[in-house]
């Protein structure tokens, strides 16, 4: 068994969101988003996975297929559908949030998932 602190040795980026991968292997893509207040991540989906969110602190404003952004806060779990367009930015605090996706043949070992979204 592994195991990892979630809330422990965070890092922040000033120019952008930081994307942690905890786990990326054949299975599975679990990655720890941290976004200082004000920062966002651009609209994008997960073609080949169902996309599941769980926020462990602050609060930010989600957006998925139907792009109302809608706020959530710690011990929110969110859920995509495989190719759901989503958007996420911090509110006035920083928001820390974990992802999980299924991996697939098509993902490269160095990305973290997802697409970008289509214009």
């Amino acid at each position: 068994m592994k195991s990892k602190q979630l809330l422990e040795n965070l890092e922040f980026h000033d120019a952008e969101p930081f994307a942690q991968p905890l786990l990326v292997d054949q299975y599975s893509r679990i990655i720890r988003w941290m976004l200082k207040p004000g920062q966002q991540v651009a609209e994008h989906e997960v073609p080949h996975s169902p996309f599941y969110v769980v926020v462990l602190k602050g609060h930010g404003m989600f957006s998925g297929r139907d792009g109302r952004e809608q706020a959530y806060g710690a011990g929110s779990l969110l859920i995509l559908e495989p190719g759901e367009l989503h958007t996420v930015h911090a509110l006035d605090e920083e928001l820390i949030f974990v992802s999980f996706m299924q991996a697939v043949d098509s993902m490269r070992s160095n990305r973290t998932g997802g697409e970008i979204g289509r214009e």
